[in-house]
């Protein structure tokens, strides 16, 4: 058997995963917008090999801000100063095919890969906060399955975009005083059921001629979607054996559909606690939860359950026959997630915001 290769991803949020890590005493929250902090932890993870650096992002406050640091730094002006602290880590950035046209996009990641000289991904998500939508003038979030069909097409047409210059087609001869190639660059001409565009794009073919593309959706449309199209996947797992009937499900649906299914890297998120020995770890794990929020916790329960729990005592049971289950919020991975956690652990109130407090 060949040797496989680990790849380390590091998922960096302000303020550090834990909701309540901003408190405690062996942090220091005024660096939060510091982009010197940033810089330096990119390093030292490009030190110790990893193989990117990845920021989520999501276009709305989602987020209960008065005792989380849950705010978003938006990841391209943030990657730019990164890339030009470092040089080989890969530069993952989040970007929404609901909420962005395809033609803004496409200049973003194509300026991000040149650059940094071919190190740009994207991780590809459709907006699971239904808040985002008055932002960008419309009166209600699109559907599950609606956002995903967009999702398709989105691809579909940035790809286009980025291969409307051919690999030749930037000349560059001071002799002649041809800069382009004109005929090696292409209108992609795209009308669809949610998108026109015309093209091409403004910028020469990048390094990678496109980033590399990441997803995170553990939904039935999200594996679809990830089969179908990204070379990485982010997911997150409970138990072992959930993250390999994922993991096999991923590669199945890849290999029907014609690709190799060990290019599709399987990345499963963990958020480790380290200490000299595992009671120090422990210790520190439960100094943070202590610091958690109930008012906090209990609006994320909110929206992650559509239940309010706040006339609960903390140290009773979470009342699992008031959760319901269809529609369109139990389409959702992550409800998915929490709902597996309460029927396997059983926990109470208080266990279940600890436990979800971490990532």
């Amino acid at each position: 058997m060949s040797a496989r290769t680990l790849h380390l991803n590091l998922f960096v949020y302000p303020g550090g995963h834990h909701e309540a890590a901003w408190r405690h005493h062996g942090t220091d929250p005024g660096r939060i917008l510091d982009i010197g902090f940033y810089q330096e932890l990119a390093r030292r993870a490009e030190a110790a090999t990893f193989d990117a650096v990845f920021f989520a992002d999501g276009p709305s406050l989602a987020d209960n801000v008065r005792y989380a640091s849950r705010f978003r730094l938006e990841p391209f002006t943030w990657l730019s100063a990164i890339a030009a602290a470092t040089e080989r880590i890969g530069l993952i950035a989040t970007a929404s095919t609901t909420y962005t046209e395809p033609y803004n996009l496409a200049r973003l990641f194509a300026s991000l890969d040149h650059l940094s000289k071919g190190r740009a991904g994207w991780n590809i998500v459709t907006t699971g906060a239904p808040q985002a939508a008055e932002n960008f003038g419309l009166d209600g979030h699109p559907v599950h399955a609606e956002r995903y069909d967009r999702a398709r097409e989105f691809v579909d047409v940035v790809t286009k975009l980025w291969d409307s210059w051919e690999d030749e087609a930037l000349v560059v001869d001071q002799k002649t005083g041809v800069f382009a190639d004109t005929d090696r660059i292409h209108e992609i001409g795209h009308s669809g059921r949610h998108l026109k565009v015309r093209g091409p794009l403004n910028l020469p073919r990048s390094p990678q001629g496109r980033p590399v593309y990441v997803q995170a959706g553990s939904s039935e449309d999200g594996r679809s979607f990830a089969a179908a199209y990204a070379e990485a996947v982010f997911t997150a797992h409970q138990t072992l054996r959930s993250g390999q009937e994922f993991y096999a499900d991923l590669k199945a649906r890849a290999a029907v559909l014609g690709r190799d299914p060990g290019r599709l890297l399987v990345l499963p998120g963990i958020s480790p606690f380290i200490g000299a020995t595992e009671a120090e770890a422990r210790a520190l794990h439960a100094e943070f939860d202590e610091l958690t929020q109930p008012e906090y916790s209990l609006q994320l329960l909110r929206r992650l359950l559509g239940l309010d729990l706040t006339a609960e005592q903390l140290d009773g049971p979470v009342p699992r026959r008031l959760i319901e289950t269809r529609g369109e919020r139990g389409n959702g991975s992550r409800f998915q997630l929490v709902l597996d956690i309460i029927d396997r652990e059983q926990p109470t109130v208080r266990g279940l915001m600890h436990r979800l407090a971490g990532a």
